[in-house]
């Protein structure tokens, strides 16, 4: 028997991932419920969880088999439109608009009970995600007030949260705003550090390295300058590498100017090309391996962007990642999908990264 050479095992990595994403394929999952689903938060490839309008929030403990709905109790007109959970038991929601309607609520038992933490007292402030270090540490923000973003905190796991001062951030351009599209326009990576991606009349990323305390911004090449475009998801894969998504909601099928990539932590940003039309969200999956997703269909890559596939054009909000397998999305009228790959039928074969 001849050795394997090492061009051999390119080869057959290259082929390995063309099957990979050939027979890649959504499946969905059956859910009692036809609210809009936007937040998404992906524990592991067992325990799901998502919310949305109708305040609602379904999660599952079973990989997707069976699905908790719920219906927080005094909720029942709030847009959940984020969700960050860390175990079976344990999640932050976060409800959408103008004044009081922008409300955080923690359950601590897997959603039988829920606890509101926060409601929004400024009626200018209009909050749109969360994103959490761990479960004590987490930060809200708004859409700009009086030109600055609004931010909040939680040190002690929500039960008080304060105002960080946003003036330490850059101001925010007339017009510039943050998209409460799935969640992820703010989002916490390793131990310390923040992004916010904005859109409207400027498509930009602000970065902090201290939760928040101090940030700096960069210029993408993202379309901008009118109320529905911009930045809409930003996703980190390491400290390094990064990918944001957006566009034009009003014109989905627009393929321009809807993609960018980082390499040095987000100071600079380079345009990619080939997902199909605007996109709401995006995650890695591993280093090589990336999905974007909107109202117009899902995109994959499996080499870090080069090269896209559609995967189908259904509608979808939000899209998350915990390994292979475990990446689902969910969208309009309680849609729930799971990503199934080659590699779930051939599990033996080597991961390409």
């Amino acid at each position: 028997m001849r050795p394997i050479t090492a061009v051999g095992i390119l080869v057959f990595l290259a082929v390995a991932s063309f099957c990979h994403l050939a027979q890649a394929q959504w499946i969905k999952s059956v859910v009692n419920t036809t609210e809009a689903l936007r937040g998404l938060s992906v524990v592991n490839e067992k325990v799901i969880w998502a919310s949305g309008t109708g305040g609602t929030v379904i999660n599952t403990v079973d990989g997707g088999k069976t699905w908790n709905v719920e219906k927080v109790p005094g909720a029942e007109k709030l847009d959940f439109r984020d969700i960050e959970a860390f175990d079976a038991k344990t999640a932050y929601i976060l409800s959408i608009g103008n004044g009081s309607s922008s409300r955080i609520y923690k359950t601590i038992d897997g959603g039988s009970t829920w606890q509101l933490q926060f409601t929004n007292s400024n009626e200018k402030a209009f909050f749109d995600a969360i994103a959490c270090f761990d479960r004590n540490n987490c930060v809200a923000v708004s859409d700009p007030v009086d030109g600055h973003y609004p931010l909040i905190e939680t040190s002690n796991g929500g039960k008080t949260w304060s105002p960080l001062v946003s003036n330490q951030m850059p101001a925010a351009k007339d017009g510039e705003a943050a998209f409460a599209a799935s969640g992820t326009c703010l989002i916490a990576y390793g131990r310390s550090n923040l992004f916010l991606v904005s859109g409207g009349s400027d498509a930009r990323v602000f970065r902090s390295a201290d939760r928040g305390k101090t940030w700096t911004v960069s210029n993408t090449p993202i379309k901008s300058g009118t109320a529905g475009s911009g930045i809409f998801s930003i996703a980190m894969f390491n400290s390094s590498n990064g990918v944001v998504v957006g566009g034009n909601y009003e014109k989905p099928v627009e393929k321009d100017r809807n993609l960018a990539f980082t390499s040095d932590g987000g100071a600079t940003w380079t345009s990619g090309r080939g997902i199909s039309g605007y996109r709401s969200a995006v995650t890695y999956v591993f280093r090589q391996m990336i999905v974007a997703v909107g109202t117009n269909g899902s995109d994959i890559t499996l080499n870090g962007g080069v090269n896209w596939a559609v995967l189908d054009r259904n509608n979808y909000n939000s899209v998350q990642a915990k390994g292979r397998g475990a990446v689902w999305a969910v969208g309009p009228k309680g849609m729930v999908a799971r990503l199934a790959t080659f590699a779930d039928a051939h599990p033996k074969l080597p991961s390409v990264r």
